[in-house]
């Protein structure tokens, strides 16, 4: 493979902001994937992933869609996803990552994954990352003209108002927020150069357990949360975590009065087959490979107030961040119901462009 930007590379970035800005920006859906830099030299493709490790081997269908609809040569970001009915599915996009190849090839037939493309790096013998991004962007339009499923080209516009539609609508076909690019910048890696808008909210969650700081055996390394159900058994919704040194010390102490028996907590006669999600039979998986996964089981006794951004399936998506104790919360009142639920949006609307508001298109370089 010769290309003018060869791998690995890592992706440009972007920083959190409160609110959608304004001025010289142009706006995009922000996609829930794995972030993934392509590279295609011919019949060579490569497939690099955020940390810069290739992942070519696991996503076959996707080389192929490469070699079909892609540039002979030229580099590409965008998003590998796949998607479960009306939305996106990035619990079945994990399972894509297997070490058997005749799993990998099984799982390319039952859940086929979509490159998103958002940037072009290189095209032909040209590096385009000292390039403006509406020139990059205009060329990323021309070449993907008359790309066809499973590769598609992000939607855009340079409207902010359109942005907001799609910030309130999309998150109802599984998408993250929305994304705000300097049209005018250059490409730079692992810099957070554009800007990202991301959904927030809050919920009141039992605290029903903890591990301990990897480096710290006296420190709380992360609290497991629980919510729940109708029936009223207890389900694990994730973690929170991201302590300072000073305050896992202070957890610790504070909870040591809560520790109780596994035999004694409300996960330990929960089973798989109860449909009941927990620590026991949820989380050991490859993904986990080689990792500590025990915790301490508390007594469900204290809600805490955590912030964030959505839900994947009954789980938070992301580790949750702490706000705050609720002693005043009796712990059986936190339940599902409390959860936000975004409309439901169509994610076929938004591979296809054919949003509510439509799409602003660059202006060619």
């Amino acid at each position: 493979m010769h290309l003018p930007v060869m791998p690995p590379v890592t992706p440009m970035l972007a920083k959190s902001v409160a609110r959608i800005p304004e001025g010289g920006l142009l706006y995009e859906p922000k996609w829930d994937g794995f972030r993934s830099i392509v590279f295609r030299d011919g019949d060579e493709v490569e497939i690099g992933s955020r940390n810069g490790n290739p992942m070519t081997r696991y996503f076959p269908e996707v080389v192929e869609a490469v070699r079909a609809n892609l540039p002979e040569r030229c580099v590409l970001d965008g998003e590998l996803v796949v998607v479960s009915g009306a939305r996106l599915d990035f619990e079945a996009l994990q399972q894509r990552i297997h070490p058997a190849a005749r799993r990998v090839a099984l799982l390319a037939r039952e859940t086929p994954a979509h490159f998103v493309a958002f940037d072009l790096l290189a095209l032909d013998d040209e590096d385009l990352t000292g390039r403006p991004f509406r020139e990059r962007r205009a060329l990323l339009e021309k070449h993907l003209a008359a790309a066809r499923p499973p590769v598609h080209l992000t939607p855009a516009s340079t409207d902010s108002a359109v942005a907001g539609e799609w910030f309130s609508q999309f998150e109802g076909a599984g998408l993250d927020g929305v994304v705000a690019k300097p049209l005018d910048g250059p490409y730079e890696p692992n810099k957070r150069s554009m800007f990202k808008v991301k959904h927030e909210r809050t919920a009141d969650c039992v605290v029903a357990g903890y591990r301990t700081h990897k480096a710290d055996a006296e420190g709380i390394g992360s609290l497991l949360l629980g919510l729940y159900t109708d029936d009223g058994d207890l389900m694990a919704v994730g973690v929170v975590g991201a302590f300072t040194a000073a305050r896992r010390r202070e957890l610790f102490r504070e909870l040591q009065p809560l520790v109780t028996a596994p035999e004694d907590h409300p996960w330990a006669a929960a089973r798989e087959d109860d449909g009941i999600r927990t620590p026991f039979n949820a989380e050991g998986s490859r993904w986990a490979a080689g990792r500590d996964l025990s915790f301490t089981p508390l007594r469900p006794e204290r809600v805490l107030e955590v912030r964030y951004d959505h839900m994947e399936g009954a789980r938070f998506r992301h580790t949750a961040q702490f706000n705050r104790w609720r002693p005043d919360r009796d712990p059986a009142s936190c339940t599902f119901g409390q959860l936000e639920e975004p409309v439901r949006f169509d994610l076929a609307a938004v591979l296809s462009g054919g949003t509510p508001a439509g799409t602003a298109p660059t202006t060619g370089p």
